[in-house]
C-alpha cells in the first residue's frame, strides 16, 4: 500500500537512507514524503504501528522485477527426454540410442527409456526388461536408475536421472 491507501492513524517512519524517523501521524509522514517528491510505502503492515518508508515506488517496483528476472534466469529446469526402442532393436541402432542418452544426461535432462511392444511381442516382457537393463548398464557412468522398468500398457518404461 502506498500514500493515501494506507489506513493507520500512526506509522513508524523510515527515511530514504534507512534511518529511523520515529512514530508520527500519517498526515505528517505523507507531508514529509510529498516534500521530497517521493512516496510513502507501507513495508510492514502487520507491525504495531505499521512501518512505512519514504522511497520512489516506481524505482522500487523496477528493481524488484529486475531481481525476480535474475532469479528466474538462474533457475535450472530439467526436462524429460524420451528414447523409444523396440524389443528386437539392432546393435548399431541401440548404440545410437545410447549416445543420445549420454548427450541428454550430460546436458542435465532426465531420460525416459521406452520399449514399445507391437502385436504378440507383449507376450515376452523379459526381452524389454533385458533391453532396459542393458541400456542402464551402458549409461551407468552418467546416470542413476530413478525408476525400474515397468510395463505401462504396450510400453515398458524406465526413467534415468543424471548423476
Amino acid at each position: 500500500m502506498i500514500n493515501h491507501k494506507i489506513r493507520a492513524r500512526e506509522v513508524r517512519l523510515v527515511g530514504t537512507e534507512g534511518e529511523q524517523l520515529g512514530i508520527m501521524s500519517l498526515d505528517e509522514a505523507l507531508n514529509l514524503a510529498r516534500e521530497k517528491n517521493l512516496d510513502l510505502v507501507n513495508i510492514a503492515p502487520q507491525a504495531k504501528p505499521p512501518v512505512c518508508r519514504i522511497m520512489d515506488f516506481g524505482k522500487y517496483k523496477f528493481e524488484q522485477s529486475k531481481r525476480e528476472k535474475e532469479a528466474r534466469k538462474k533457475q535450472k529446469t530439467t526436462s524429460v527426454k524420451e528414447i523409444k526402442m523396440r524389443p528386437n532393436i539392432e546393435s548399431h541402432d541401440f548404440q545410437v540410442k545410447v549416445r543420445n542418452g549420454i548427450r541428454f544426461l550430460q546436458s542435465g535432462d532426465k531420460v525416459k527409456a521406452s520399449v514399445v511392444f507391437r502385436g504378440r511381442e507383449i507376450t515376452h516382457p523379459e526381452l524389454g526388461r533385458e533391453l532396459c537393463k542393458k541400456l542402464a548398464q551402458e549409461l551407468e557412468q552418467v546416470s542413476n536408475v530413478e525408476r525400474e522398468p515397468k510395463i505401462e500398457g504396450r510400453n515398458m518404461v524406465m526413467i534415468l536421472s543424471p548423476k
